[in-house]
């Protein structure tokens, strides 16, 4: 089955993020695949390369780059949420004439008709957070 996963709830202060990268870990080992992970509203902030969690807790961050390389899967930030909540890449951070982006790869801003078209080539849409 092909999943899309979206993502709306931070990695800082609620579980939405872990929970879907457990979900899709689990959802690549038993044969499915992501189509792509879109993070929307405070789930913009699992994209943001300059968090550094503490060390008895797992790294979300790093956690969603793993697992995008190994299962060959796009990780899409919301370009509206992300630059309300300072996370951009090096465009957007030119663009608006920002001394650094952080973006981490292999995140990438993109608009929400990218959460559409992953619905539309999806088996199935699962959300995450509030």
């Amino acid at each position: 089955m092909d999943l899309a996963l979206a993502v709306y709830g931070s990695n800082q202060t609620h579980q939405a993020s872990l929970t879907a990268l457990r979900f899709a870990r689990e959802a690549i080992a038993g044969g499915h695949r992501i189509v792509r992970v879109f993070f929307y509203q405070d789930g913009v902030y699992s994209g943001n390369a300059f968090a550094e969690p503490p060390q008895d807790e797992e790294d979300v961050v790093q956690g969603w780059r793993d697992f995008a390389g190994a299962a060959d899967t796009e990780l899409i930030v919301c370009v509206a949420s992300a630059l309300r909540r300072g996370v951009i890449d090096a465009a957007e951070a030119g663009r608006y004439e920002k001394a650094a982006a952080n973006l981490g790869a292999p995140f990438q801003i993109a608009g929400l008709g990218q959460l559409i078209d992953a619905a539309l080539e999806a088996d199935r849409l699962v959300t995450f957070g509030a």
